[in-house]
């Protein structure tokens, strides 16, 4: 399907029929992922490969993750997805994809052993947060900065309970964080107290103790 027909086919849909789509969505993410409580979302970019050290250490910390009690949700496609998957399946733990169906179809990660499939970017991202116990961010593009801003928002804003976002590999994310403190904060567009809303480390066992510390499992 080319990606003008599939924008096309998704118009010419009457909203009020869309509407049990995204009910049959709802119905089945809030049937399986209470199931799969506690667990930890990560998310990253889809285009690092398994030679790449970012891939290495996201299977590195979804093995710990479920060594100490949690299960691990990606968005079940591949790349750090994948990593994070294929690192909880093989610690033994519930290894969730929540893949989305899209014009250029990316293609499922074979290492979730839950899988949740979705046509609504939205839907997804409700069941990512939603069933999430704490977020780990590691190095990706839009979509990743998609999700960590907006956890940040809904933890901001008090719509959701706080839980930690980490974000993984302080020379990947340094830049990003400095424009924030130069543009955002000093037009005081934030507060230097949005800054707790995050970590940011280098070390798979640390990120694993702070949302120890932080949840009962």
């Amino acid at each position: 399907m080319t990606e003008k027909q599939y924008l096309v086919d998704d118009i010419n849909v009457k909203d009020t029929w869309r509407l049990f789509q995204i009910m049959a969505e709802f119905v089945e993410g809030f049937d399986v992922m209470p199931t799969v409580y506690p667990a930890v979302s990560i998310f990253g970019s889809a285009r690092l490969k398994p030679n790449t050290s970012a891939y290495r250490t996201t299977v590195r910390i979804a093995r710990l993750l479920v060594e100490n009690g949690f299960n691990v949700i990606s968005g079940g496609g591949p790349g750090i997805m994948e990593a994070a998957n294929k690192g909880a399946a093989e610690a033994g733990g519930k290894s969730v994809g929540l893949h989305i169906h899209l014009p250029n179809e990316q293609k499922a990660n074979e290492f979730a052993n839950v899988k949740v499939a979705f046509k609504y970017f939205f839907i997804r991202k409700v069941m990512f947060v939603k069933y999430a116990v704490a977020y780990i961010i590691m190095p990706g593009g839009f979509g990743t900065l998609d999700e960590l801003f907006e956890a940040m928002t809904l933890i901001q804003t008090k719509r959701i309970r706080s839980f930690p976002v980490i974000l993984f590999d302080s020379t990947f994310w340094g830049g990003l964080i400095d424009w924030m403190k130069i543009a955002m904060l000093e037009q005081k567009t934030i507060s230097a107290t949005d800054f707790d809303l995050f970590r940011v480390v280098d070390n798979p066992e640390e990120a694993v103790a702070i949302i120890k510390r932080r949840v009962i499992v």
